[in-house]
């Protein structure tokens, strides 16, 4: 049998069987409960049983998750009792239910105990002093924090001031209040908030504080004499006094706007006098204070005008050097004053003249500011100042560049600059181009000009223009010609022979550039470990040719040439490589010598097997051997007759060393022209198994230069014959 819940075993064998239907809470009157009024929380288990037995059940209740209430009956209801509900009971409850090894749990309930505990503000002082602190706190009894302190200050006749307090861990607030001078009878008041589910709720406001405030002195007097309203040149008399309890630490201050006129310390009264003028009309500040506090009053003046101002006019403002100035000082409506004329400076004013009128022949140090004073009554009133502009003439303007030099590289800017010597400034500098005006400027003995737009035809016409205010007019420098400069661009570089020329011979370089301003100086290098200069140059031309003399192996390398001219930028070419090969005779010179030593080792091969073989056969061939091996042996070569045609080969070495040795040492043209020949050589061997007759030929080439004056012919040979009776 499936149970809902426990079993449990009773007498008879007969099972006790009960399960939960529900657990319910609610609250007694309402889930609204007024501040102070009884509240009753009841929970209540829905039961069923299977027979009629006795069920102990254990209700807890708990508000925001803490317990408050426990109690353990066998009843299915149970009460938890509030008599005086509080604020602080505001929450959510709930209700477990523990039967047995069961335990249900209710759902919550919000219960909102309307209104707060009213609070209770108390009072440090009853009775205080300007300046002084008051020190109050309010506390709400019974309320469980976080809360609010609201604290109110009111004046007599004022509304109250109020001053916000968050406390997150106690019910009481403390405040500290400052008495301002002027505070009669103070009201203190407070009031505090909670927080609920539906917003903030307020607590009544507490019971009022009354404070009564003490004066440590009164309010400041403050008296002119004879009156409030005077003319230039009368004599005002100021007083200022107040009472006090205690005149130790009483300072009296007298100012007027926030510039402090006289002060005194431990009185009663403070005095001041001066002579009215215009500028003491306005509001004087008598000022009592004493430690914190501090009272003030205030007081109008006015000082009517004896006389206006005095006014400076000149004859002319600006006018040329050794011209005639008159400067005239008048009062209008008055005629009988102290006049006097004075030139200002940072030093102090200069005084030119005791009088109402100043006429003076002007110089450039005479430029300037200049007023007049008038005197009456023993009061002193200046005019406004008069600027007084003497001028010299412009002298002839100067143009130059300001690099120095008069060019500029293409696409460079050109700065100018124009230049006054005399001259009283300010100077307008204008400056053309061509005809064209480029730029106005206003210096006081120079102006520059940027020329951004240069272009290839832009090789003169500048000038520039210099004036100021005096009458003689505009002065005009001469024109400037400038030089523009075209910039290096595509170096490079050639060479005839190109790539592979022979040794002793001559090779010409050929540097060129595409565009650049003349003059140009090209530089030849060779690449090595590091650059090697070999040859340089200044050409008024876009090229350059260099004979290199006499290559030599050594000069087999790479090269390049280098341009610049005055626009400081080197431009390079692209490298050429140049191989130095063996001249033509020099390779025949060689293959001589190889033939030389092919002719001897066939030589001595012929008589060791000639010698072998007479001594085969007896002395019958000795005979013979012994003629023919001295011919052999002496390797002598008869010369043909002198058409060239055959050479013997020892002679042909030789004659072509001293051949070699010869022209190296001239170095001559016809060495430099030399053509490159070759010569067949037929070597002609016995062979042993033959008639002396037969012959094997074997040819050699070998290069030999030519030269001019045809010493050879441009194909020799020569035929060399192994038999001994060979011509």
């Amino acid at each position: 049998m499936d149970f809902c819940g426990s079993e449990l075993y009773a007498q008879g064998k007969v099972y006790q069987v009960f399960t939960f239907n529900g657990v319910k809470i609610k609250v007694e009157p309402s889930d609204k409960v007024k501040n102070g009024a009884p509240m009753s929380i009841i929970c209540h288990a829905d039961i069923s049983k299977n027979t009629d037995f006795q069920l102990k059940h254990n209700f807890t209740f708990f508000k925001d998750g803490k317990l408050v209430f426990m109690a353990i009956s066998d009843k299915e209801d149970a009460r938890y009792e509030i008599p005086v509900a509080k604020s602080a009971d505001t929450g959510d409850y709930e209700c477990r239910v523990k039967a047995g090894d069961k335990l249900v749990i209710s759902k919550p309930i919000y219960v909102w105990v309307a209104g707060m505990t009213k609070p209770i503000l108390t009072a440090d002082k009853k009775e205080v002093s300007e300046g002084e602190i008051v020190k109050l706190r309010c506390e709400l009894p019974e309320e469980v924090p976080p809360l609010e302190f609201f604290f109110r200050k009111t004046k007599t006749n004022s509304e109250p001031i109020e001053k916000r307090v968050a406390e997150q861990n106690q019910n009481f607030s403390e405040m500290e209040y400052y008495v301002e001078a002027g505070d009669n009878i103070l009201q203190f008041d407070c009031f505090g908030k909670r927080q609920v589910k539906s917003g903030w709720e307020s607590s009544q406001h507490s019971n009022k504080t009354l404070v009564t405030v003490k004066e440590p002195f009164r309010k400041p007097t403050l008296i002119t004499t004879p009156s409030n309203n005077f003319t230039e040149g009368d004599i005002i008399e100021f007083e200022c006094s107040t009472v006090a309890a205690e005149m130790r630490g009483i300072e009296i201050i007298f100012q007027k706007n926030r510039t402090i006129l006289n002060s005194v310390r431990d009185k009663k009264f403070l005095k001041y006098s001066t002579l009215a003028t215009q500028e003491d009309s306005g509001e004087y500040l008598c000022k009592v204070e004493q430690g914190a506090v501090s009272k003030t009053t205030k007081l109008n003046v006015f000082v009517s005008e004896l006389f206006p101002k005095p006014t400076l006019s000149a004859s002319m403002t600006q006018l040329d050097e050794n011209k005639d100035l008159i400067l005239n000082c008048s009062i209008n409506g008055l005629r009988r004053a102290n006049f006097s004329i004075l030139r200002k400076s940072s030093s102090g004013d200069i005084l030119l003249k005791k009088s109402r009128i100043l006429a003076i022949k002007v110089n450039v140090n005479d430029t300037g500011s200049y007023t007049c004073k008038a005197e009456v009554k023993g009061i002193v009133k200046e005019s406004k100042p008069v600027r007084i502009s003497v001028y010299a003439p412009v002298s002839k303007p100067t143009l130059s560049v300001v690099s120095g030099s008069p060019e500029v590289v293409l696409g460079k800017p050109l700065q100018l600059i124009c230049h006054s010597v005399m001259g009283t400034p300010p100077i307008t500098f204008t400056f053309y181009k061509g005809d064209e005006i480029k730029k106005n400027v206003t210096n006081d003995t120079y102006a520059t000009f940027l020329d951004e737009d240069i272009g290839l035809n832009d090789n003169g016409g500048y000038k520039c223009d210099a004036r100021n205010n005096h009458s003689s007019g505009v002065k005009t420098s001469n024109i400037l010609n400038v030089t523009v400069i075209v910039p290096i661009r595509g170096a490079s570089l050639g060479s005839v022979p190109y790539g592979e020329v022979e040794v002793g011979s001559d090779t010409t370089f050929l540097c060129s550039v595409n565009e650049g301003s003349w003059p140009i100086d090209f530089k030849f290098f060779k690449k090595t470990d590091h650059e090697v200069l070999l040859h340089e140059v200044r050409e008024y031309s876009d090229r350059t040719i260099w004979h290199k003399k006499t290559m030599k192996r050594k000069d087999t390398g790479t090269y390049y040439c280098m341009a610049s001219n005055r626009a400081s930028v080197d431009v390079r070419s692209h490298p050429i490589t140049i191989s130095v090969i063996l001249a033509a005779w020099q390779k025949g010179v060689i293959a001589a010598f190889v033939l030389t030593a092919m002719a001897g080792a066939g030589a001595v091969a012929l008589w060791w097997f000639l010698r072998k073989k007479k001594k085969a056969k007896g002395p019958s061939m000795e005979m013979s051997g012994s003629a023919l091996a001295p011919n052999l042996t002496s390797e002598k070569l008869t010369r043909p007759p002198s058409d060239g045609n055959y050479y013997s080969g020892s002679g042909y070495i030789e004659d072509n060393e001293n051949h070699m040795k010869s022209t190296d040492e001239s170095k001559g043209p016809d060495l430099e022209s030399a053509e490159v020949d070759y010569t067949e050589v037929e070597v002609s061997t016995l062979d042993p198994h033959r008639a002396p007759e037969q012959k094997g030929t074997e040819t050699v080439y070998s290069e030999i230069r030519k030269t001019n004056n045809d010493s050879m012919e441009n194909r020799h040979s020569q035929r060399i014959y192994g038999h001994p009776d060979a011509t």
